[in-house]
């Protein structure tokens, strides 16, 4: 019997490192990379359980960082520039909002603050940022998480398709992905699926948005009255404005770059069936109704109004 459910793990392995495989050899979209690996995980259990988090960290900014060999300088500062003020605005409303449906909701004030941190910029890695300057709880953690998570999950399948619905130019798309999706993950894999330039505008202007992070934290100290807690920094953010730079002022050849940029979007689509494979049913369920009705609420607000301010621009 113990060699049977050996001989079960070994062939789940397998299977597991295949689906990795045909993940990056590019017949897989990011949707359905990141909806196989929540089945595969669901369906069989997740091999490498313990590895997932840590791999997903290094792939999305190796990924990332990737992709700014395919983007120019100056492309790039004009992207960043259109969505600056949208990005403030967005920020500041999600959080006001965010505390005061926090308080009719009755909900933890920490809890609350830590889903509007993670609509209001970046997802989990402000949730990350956040959370030890705030003194958050290790359940209040797991929750917010997993509220921005499942959100996360459903904008990079919806979200293509109501930019083709609404007619959206490729840099609308960019932007709108950008200021209304949490996760830079989802976000690029979103702007992927839809084209080469919403790719490279959302990028862009999520990596300037997740630069927020650090004002947000130090923020955060004050209202929350924490001391001596320090404040992590996206480092990996600077790599990828080094990489845009090399790519626009080094005579590097043009098929090393295409090379770097196309393996990099392999990556992300394995990323994607990473985070899906760690989405477990028990994450989803342990959330409960306040902190859902909330996410979904600053969700919703997010993105409509910054569909409407960007439709009228």
């Amino acid at each position: 019997m113990k060699n049977n459910g050996n001989n079960k793990n070994t062939i789940i392995k397998v299977i597991f490192i295949l689906a990795m495989v045909l993940c990056v050899s590019g017949y897989v979209s990011s949707p359905v990379a990141l909806v196989g690996g929540f089945l595969f995980s669901y369906f069989l259990g997740h091999p490498f359980l313990s590895l997932n988090s840590k791999a997903v960290n290094w792939l999305l900014k190796i990924a990332v960082v990737g992709l700014g060999f395919g983007m120019n300088l100056v492309e790039t500062l004009h992207a960043g520039k259109d969505g600056f003020v949208l990005t403030v605005f967005s920020i500041i409303a999600t959080l006001v909002l965010g505390y005061f449906l926090g308080k009719l909701l009755k909900m933890d004030r920490k809890g609350s603050h830590l889903i509007s941190s993670g609509t209001a910029i970046c997802g989990g890695s402000a949730i990350a940022a956040v959370a030890p300057v705030i003194n958050a709880s290790e359940k209040d953690i797991s929750i917010s998480l997993g509220v921005i998570f499942l959100l996360n999950s459903i904008a990079l399948i919806v979200f293509p398709p109501l930019g083709h619905l609404f007619g959206l130019s490729q840099h609308q798309f960019g932007l709108w992905c950008a200021i209304a999706i949490h996760d830079t993950s989802s976000v690029v894999g979103a702007a992927y699926t839809f084209g080469e330039e919403a790719l490279k505008v959302a990028t862009t202007v999520k990596l300037a948005r997740a630069l927020w992070i650090i004002p947000l934290s130090i923020l955060s100290v004050f209202l929350f009255k924490g001391k001596g807690k320090s404040v992590k920094i996206p480092y990996f953010i600077f790599l990828f404005i080094l990489a845009i730079i090399m790519n626009s002022y080094l005579p590097i050849p043009k098929m090393i770059t295409t090379g770097i940029t196309s393996i990099s979007k392999s990556l992300l689509v394995l990323t994607l069936f990473l985070i899906g494979a760690g989405l477990s049913v028990d994450k989803i369920k342990s959330a409960g109704w306040k902190p859902m009705i909330l996410g979904i609420s600053l969700w919703v607000f997010i993105s409509i109004s910054s569909i409407l301010v960007i439709m009228s621009l």
